[in-house]
């Protein structure tokens, strides 16, 4: 199918389903032939979900029995035939897909490019044009910088979900083109946003999500929303864990408490201190993502990813250098040019990359911590044979329930911790 013939489709995310809703609405009286599918994930752990669609002057609720109650099934299930049908539905001239709030846009994006409806994927019939999060300038913040689990907020998207709000919240706003700002539509008093509260609501967001559009939901209409999506927007392309950790252009002066620190070093970790040192990401940290080299585990990069109080540590595959890494050719071109950039004559590639944005630590007790707990000039000295036998508590890995199925296919975590040392 040409690109031409493609219905274009916008995907919209938020943990507000109110102002989702009113987004939603907005992004549909864009023009007739406009269809908004959502699917309601309350009762999916029940393997209920009900699903509405409104098209022109349609407008249908249907509950579905699901036999896997769980966010992958409604994809594979429901979701992803439904765009494709709606696709070749004459009349249809655009589709919004508005998420659950407990979904993330990253994996829904995923599956629309992999996984197979048939004997093609849905992007085939569809263009992804635009990921557009709704964020409530009163709530958001707080759920950002929490360690709230879903469950206990009513919100799992699975039995066995155990994601934090924080994670949702921040890769909701991540992989956003374009971030809609909202006030509380349930307060008495004009929106009830806290300007202290939206003050770093902004600041967070400058730093997270540097190059999505910024706009505001009052008085909004769908031809604005299209029309601030930027020229180098990513529009759901999903990147590998080794390409660039910060998009954009965010500002490097603290703001409001909001501070961004890059913590870069080309000798390895201790493991054991390492392990120590990582609960310094778990308080008064907003976001954590990077790639780290452990010295016991030297041909696998680490990736290390924290959201509020919660935090994961999986692999993220070989470095180039490494004697079964991939080659040249086989990986990015972004890959590329970072590696060629840091290659060391002895360690190529392996390297440590943290971005971390912090609202209460100092970007100075972080570094500190992570600083510390990199080999010595003693331990550098000893070699990778010694560093083999240092004792590691990251030795055994196990794969999330749903890893895979979610759109990050490669991707395993270990030492989930939420709030507090809970590793074994």
């Amino acid at each position: 199918m040409t690109q031409n013939l493609r219905v274009p489709l916008t995907l919209l995310s938020g943990l507000s389903p109110g102002l989702g809703r009113r987004l939603a609405d907005t992004l549909r009286a864009g023009g007739p032939g406009t269809a908004v599918v959502h699917h309601d994930l309350r009762q999916v752990t029940s393997g209920v979900v009900r699903r509405r669609l409104w098209l022109d002057r349609r407008d249908e609720l249907i509950a579905l029995e699901l036999a896997h109650g769980c966010v992958s099934c409604t994809l594979r299930e429901d979701l992803l035939p439904l765009v494709r049908r709606l696709a070749g539905t004459p009349g249809v001239r655009r589709i919004v897909v508005w998420l659950d709030e407990a979904m993330e846009p990253e994996p829904v994006s995923w599956a629309l490019r992999h996984v197979l409806v048939g004997d093609r994927p849905v992007i085939e019939d569809v263009d992804l044009e635009a990921v557009v999060t709704v964020v409530d300038r009163d709530t958001w913040f707080d759920a950002a910088t929490g360690d709230d689990v879903l469950a206990e907020r009513g919100l799992a998207a699975s039995p066995d979900d155990e994601r934090t709000l924080a994670q949702v919240a921040l890769s909701q706003v991540e992989f956003a083109d374009v971030v809609v700002l909202g006030g509380d539509l349930d307060t008495d008093t004009g929106d009830g946003t806290d300007a202290w509260r939206a003050a770093r609501t902004a600041a967070v967001l400058d730093r997270v999500a540097p190059a999505a559009a910024r706009l505001d939901l009052t008085d909004l209409d769908a031809e604005t929303v299209r029309a601030a999506v930027p020229a180098n927007a990513r529009r759901g392309e999903v990147t590998d864990q080794h390409g660039p950790l910060l998009l954009g252009e965010p500002p490097l002066h603290p703001d409001c408490g909001i501070a961004l620190l890059t913590f870069t070093a080309q000798r390895p970790f201790h493991p054991q201190r390492l392990h120590e040192a990582i609960d310094v990401l778990l308080d008064g940290v907003v976001r954590t993502r990077g790639r780290a080299w452990v010295a016991s585990q030297p041909d696998v990069a680490f990736w290390i990813e924290s959201a509020g109080g919660g935090l994961g540590i999986g692999h993220a595959g070989p470095w180039l250098a490494a004697p079964d890494g991939p080659a040249w050719d086989e990986v990015s071109a972004e890959r590329r040019t970072l590696a060629s950039l840091r290659w060391h004559p002895v360690f190529g590639d392996r390297a440590q990359e943290l971005v971390v944005v912090t609202h209460t630590a100092t970007p100075e007790e972080i570094d500190a911590a992570l600083t510390g707990a990199l080999l010595t000039d003693a331990e550098l000295a000893a070699g990778p044979e010694a560093w083999r036998d240092y004792p590691d508590p990251f030795g055994e890995w196990h794969a999330d329930p749903c890893a895979g199925s979610d759109g990050d296919p490669d991707r395993r975590d270990v030492n989930v911790r939420n709030g507090k040392d809970e590793s074994r």
